[in-house]
């Protein structure tokens, strides 16, 4: 196309091909389409066809198809939740994580206000220790005191996190706690229950009937490579969060029931190749209460006050976090040919030699990654671990580069407050209603809000990603974003009046 409008002499194909897109008749929808994807890095490219229609009348009310769009296709936003890779769909995720556990504090989102009057508490649970490590702690004026190795570290020094003595570090072991964590914490919410019952010397069934224990968690990464949660524990009436709980299901009771469960919960792992090992808890752990107001501000070091809104924002930001922190990659490293076995099956039903990885079911090498040895070494571990036969079901080597970690990064118990598919289907509404009343500015029929209409749709996936000249519009619309937000930053600040 480009030499057929005389942009041949242009060196760059992404200049090129967007001179090529700005000379076209439909430069205005490709801009629009775009922009309309709000700053997203890897949007799907889909191929189809939706029609909504009046079942009394037969009229079809809307119609969209793809073709009808300048490239042929329609462009949709990846939505992934992990900032590493697509920063504004992680933005939108992270607000409706934060709506979702501020929901659960304060009410709203169909979640009744007096929930902020139940007892609430913010709860770290971590991991135990597989070998010391370089840190940082600091005294009780704040100041920084020697490691072990007997160097006061930076905040941003390499070797937090990384062990003192790596050829006797248990890196077995950490990727195991890595791998059943999220069981763990199953096991967790099942005997904090039971612990509250004997706590306040009553039967489960008697508690269960007075009381629900409603949760919302999220996962981080320490520097040295294992998960710890963040957790919500609010008690609640029998009804869930419309019902007041019991006058003896307090703040002090939940405390001394997360003490319990801490201690009692664990897992066995058995395994002929490393022996048994128990997957506990670590000893350091925190509970403290939430309060419903105040201005207390909430860091990773230091906590004045736990209000909701500090809670809500703290758990969102590290809802959109992945591994990386802990100085990993955020890419799977299994091959997807043969899904990191090393083989493909033949016509003759024959295991025959992957010739994607060449037998090593690794997409890119094990040591040619661009991590420090501890990630790498956790990485190692993973994979050979997940070629065991014992540990085959947990298909580490899917997740090694997770470093061994494989479940749900955040959660919530049912009752807790509303769910991310019901924050979004308000936003799909929203977004209806906005195009609906656009159609009715332009003089186009628009449909009766009550009248029930039938939608039929039919989506083939194309691929992923821009072509090169959007992907300069997509750069442009992410600096006009990314100004408009330093702008109110700034305003808030300075306290401009003009925002």
């Amino acid at each position: 196309m480009a030499r057929e409008i005389g942009l041949h002499h242009v060196i760059s194909p992404a200049v090129s091909d967007l001179l090529a897109l700005a000379n076209g008749s439909d430069f205005d929808r490709v801009a629009e389409q775009v922009r309309d994807l709000r700053g997203c890095t890897h949007p799907v490219n889909l191929h189809g066809w939706t029609a909504t229609t009046d079942p009394a009348t037969k009229q079809v009310v809307r119609s969209y198809r793809s073709e009808d769009e300048p490239s042929g296709r329609l462009l949709t936003t990846c939505g992934n939740r992990r900032s590493s890779r697509c920063p504004a769909c992680s933005r939108v995720y992270a607000a409706d994580t934060y709506h979702l556990i501020k929901a659960g504090l304060s009410g709203g989102k169909n979640v009744a206000e007096n929930v902020r009057d139940h007892p609430r508490a913010f709860v770290t649970l971590t991991a135990p220790s597989f070998g010391p490590v370089h840190n940082r702690k600091t005294d009780h004026a704040g100041k920084p005191r020697p490691c072990a190795c007997g160097t006061r570290h930076t905040e941003d020094a390499p070797a937090l996190g990384t062990p003192l003595a790596p050829a006797t570090y248990d890196y077995t072991g950490a990727v195991l706690w890595n791998a059943h964590a999220g069981q763990l914490w199953a096991r967790f919410t099942t005997y904090l229950r039971r612990a509250l019952a004997e706590h306040l010397r009553m039967t489960q069934k008697a508690l269960n009937a007075a009381l629900r224990v409603s949760f919302a968690k999220v996962a981080e990464y320490q520097m040295r490579g294992l998960v710890h949660f963040h957790a919500v524990i609010r008690f609640d009436g029998p009804d869930g969060h419309t019902s007041p709980p019991p006058s003896w299901a307090t703040y002090d009771a939940l405390k001394a029931a997360v003490g319990l469960a801490v201690e009692r919960a664990r897992l066995t792992v058995e395994s002929d190749a490393i022996g048994e090992r128990i997957i506990v808890w670590g000893r350091e752990f925190k509970v403290d209460p939430i309060t419903a107001l105040g201005d207390g501000e909430l860091t990773d070091a230091r906590v004045a006050e736990y209000t909701d809104a500090k809670v809500a924002g703290y758990v969102a930001k590290y809802a959109t976090k992945n591994a990386e922190g802990a100085g990993t990659v955020d890419r799977t490293l299994m091959c997807r040919p043969c899904q990191g076995r090393g083989y493909v099956r033949g016509p003759d039903s024959f295991h025959d030699l992957c010739p994607d990885c060449e037998g090593s079911g690794q997409a890119e090498p094990i040591k040619a990654l661009p991590v420090q040895q501890h990630a790498r070494q956790m990485i190692r571990t993973a994979w050979a671990l997940g070629h065991l036969p014992e540990f085959a079901h947990l298909k580490l080597w899917k997740w090694a580069h997770m470093l061994g970690f494989r479940g749900h990064f955040s959660s919530k118990s049912r009752a807790y407050s509303t769910t991310l598919r019901a924050l979004r289907d308000v936003r799909r509404a929203w977004r209806l209603a906005q195009a609906e009343a656009a159609r009715a500015s332009a003089g186009l029929p628009v449909s009766d809000e009550n009248t029930t209409l039938v939608t039929a749709s039919s989506w083939t996936y194309l691929s992923s990603g821009y072509r090169s000249g959007e992907e300069l519009l997509a750069a442009q619309v992410r600096h006009e974003l990314a100004a408009t937000r330093d702008l109110k930053e700034r305003a808030k600040t300075e306290g401009a009046p003009w925002l």
